[in-house]
């Protein structure tokens, strides 16, 4: 199995850096690791109210099916120079944003252990990203679906459970993402996963895997994180969602991305762990500027966060489910051509 390190400020797999030599405009791209939000990769829907709802338009929604399609897809990704796929073991909203989510997408029991459909899924996709020389990205915790746990001992013993399955399984090429967004509002039902105290479970995970696997948590606030977090993670990741343009709600803002670069950097407990980016959903890639590159000149990697939006066609997104995950929209060729580009794949 490969094995993902940080040395010198960057990513490396099996001892050489990303990217090996590559730069592009001036800017270094060695080590950086460019990915995409996959959050429902292996995810399905025990709610029989609306496991409905994501019917395939050729059948009925078959959480095999969407993972199968998934890991077929992972050699063009990779061809087009994604060293990395973000998934999530609490899916996403399938709606992409959406307040209210009745669904229930967890891949842990209330106590906190694994469900084996879901592990099984897992290790198809994360022995294909060896195979390929991918890295996957493994959060544990969403917000709206946080409630699934019944205590705040559930909640730990996900973390040591996914710890133990990992060693276990040899993943090496996986870096853990305890929660995703864990500074927004009123969404932890376990203050436990939450900013103020997700560094303990981020020290939890270090100490259990005896330091094999990397961890992190990824937070959306364009303002420095908690120091706490700055200082027990191997690597930081920040969102972009929340970077807007002065003139409207979703305008990117590729200064936003260079001011939050300089405060997460600012903070004191800042000890040089790479940053990356690991869901934006600001794109604009045929622009001169936009927040792929602003990240890029501010030495991060970066990641795509694609879901279907409004009366879009199935081709559309990459988090709303059913999901097509070929490189099908014009929006997915946008990036994986920029990306391609910038990566020189």
């Amino acid at each position: 199995m490969a094995v993902v390190t940080i040395a010198d400020g960057g990513f490396r797999i099996d001892g050489q850096p990303t990217y090996p030599g590559r730069s592009w405009r001036g800017h270094r791209i060695e080590g950086r690791l460019f990915n995409s939000r996959m959050a429902n990769a292996i995810a399905d829907d025990e709610n029989p109210a609306t496991r409905g709802t994501w019917a395939y338009a050729d059948g009925d929604w078959d959480a095999e099916r969407s993972t199968r399609e998934f890991i077929a897809a992972l050699p063009a990704y990779r061809a087009h120079g994604l060293l990395a796929v973000c998934l999530n073991l609490s899916g996403g909203s399938p709606q992409g944003y959406s307040w209210n989510q009745p669904w229930q997408i967890c891949g842990f029991t209330s106590s906190g252990t694994i469900k084996p459909a879901w592990a099984a899924r897992l290790d198809k996709v994360i022995k294909t990203c060896d195979r390929l020389g991918m890295v996957v990205v493994l959060g544990l915790f969403y917000g709206k679906q946080s409630g699934t746990f019944t205590d705040e001992a559930a909640v730990k013993a996900a973390v040591t459970n996914t710890v133990d399955w990992l060693v276990e399984q040899n993943a090496t090429n996986v870096l853990i993402e305890i929660g995703n967004e864990v500074d927004l509002e009123k969404v932890w039902a376990h203050p436990i996963i939450a900013a103020g105290r997700c560094h303990e479970l981020i020290a939890l995970a270090q100490e259990r895997s005896a330091g094999r696997l990397l961890v992190s948590t990824s937070l959306i606030g364009i303002d420095a994180p908690p120091d706490a977090i700055v200082a027990a993670a191997d690597f930081l990741l920040p969102h972009g969602n929340r970077v807007y343009g002065p003139d409207g709600h979703f305008q990117p803002s590729p200064h936003g991305i260079r001011l939050q670069l300089a405060r997460w950097r600012g903070s004191p407990a800042y000890r040089g762990q790479p940053i990356v980016y690991n869901e934006d959903d600001h794109f604009e890639f045929d622009k001169p500027d936009n927040h792929l590159i602003a990240a890029v000149e501010g030495g991060a990697s970066w990641g795509y966060f694609d879901y279907r939006m409004s009366r879009e066609r199935f081709e559309d997104g990459f988090q709303s489910l059913p999901v097509d995950w070929t490189i099908s929209s014009r929006r997915k060729r946008a990036f994986f051509g920029f990306l391609k580009e910038i990566t020189g794949s």
